[in-house]
């Protein structure tokens, strides 16, 4: 029987864990300074509570961190500061650097860590969350073999130590970003009082924008005057008193492509290696 210690178990960490168990895993929580909801959640999931998290750690072997990211570190060093030498699986919304320096901390002990990613919401009423791997194959297997036929789809990566995390990092930058932009445009309309009519234009939106790279090469072409308009929708959400952050990231971005202008076929490999020029260029005021 494989034993995995899980830390911690929160709204994902516990439904996770409990997928776990359902291929046979004995999966261990460590209730001690936790709150009443997080031994409650673990409960609920059928989750084995340890006396301490040595205790849990002498009998692992691996460990699933699945905790706010910037807990993650600080999680690890405590995992470290004990005599484990199994894998160690950060499966946290971390940023690709920071999934390195834990696997340096974790080679100077001797622990094998694994980069993992999950995207989706947590297992359960028809949801099955991907959970991305990316490291040493060995572990990976190990790690993915722990939800083999669960609701917790594993994907091991064919890629080191960062891979799933820049993953992540990736998807949840538009996801959240989406969302967050969402909440700013519908407030804008609703303090101009047409609310109501923005939630009718939105239901044309059938698109799915993250996966239309085909749209990119368009976007680059019309970032010269895209790039003024977000400044105007900036302006506009200033005078509304919203936040203008995201309307002005938004310009930047597109400025990158001003030499771009009415490039309708321009290679998407170029569309996206502009992005990379080290400076924000000046905004392009030439009429057309």
């Amino acid at each position: 029987m494989t034993t995995v210690t899980l830390l911690h178990p929160g709204a994902m960490g516990a439904k996770v864990g409990a997928e776990a168990r359902r291929t046979g895993t004995r999966v261990l929580h460590v209730p001690a300074g936790r709150g009443a909801a997080s031994v409650g959640r673990a409960r609920a999931a059928g989750l084995e509570a340890a006396e301490s998290l040595g205790a849990a750690l002498d009998v692992s072997d691996l460990v699933l961190s699945i905790c706010p990211p910037h807990a993650a570190e600080d999680v690890a060093r405590e995992v470290l500061g004990h005599a484990f030498h199994g894998v160690y699986v950060d499966a946290n919304a971390i940023s690709p650097d920071r999934a390195r320096r834990i696997s340096d901390a974790c080679l100077d002990r001797g622990v094998v860590m694994v980069d993992g990613s999950i995207i989706g919401a947590p297992p359960g009423a028809g949801a099955q969350p991907r959970l991305h791997l990316s490291g040493d194959r060995e572990a990976v297997g190990r790690a993915a073999a722990v939800f083999e036929g669960t609701a917790v789809l594993a994907r091991p990566l064919d890629a080191g130590i960062g891979a799933a995390s820049a993953l992540k990092m990736a998807f949840a930058s538009f996801q959240k970003s989406a969302r967050a932009l969402a909440a700013v445009s519908h407030a804008l309309a609703a303090s101009h009082g047409v609310g109501d009519e923005l939630a009718l234009e939105a239901e044309s939106i059938t698109q799915g924008i993250l996966a239309d790279v085909d749209y990119l090469p368009s976007l680059a072409a019309r970032a010269w005057r895209w790039a003024p308009e977000m400044e105007e929708i900036a302006a506009t959400l200033r005078s509304a008193g919203l936040p203008p952050a995201l309307a002005e990231a938004s310009a930047t971005v597109m400025r990158h492509w001003t030499s771009d202008k009415d490039r309708f076929d321009l290679p998407l490999k170029d569309v996206l290696s502009h992005l990379h020029t080290p400076d924000d260029p000046a905004p392009d005021r030439t009429p057309e």
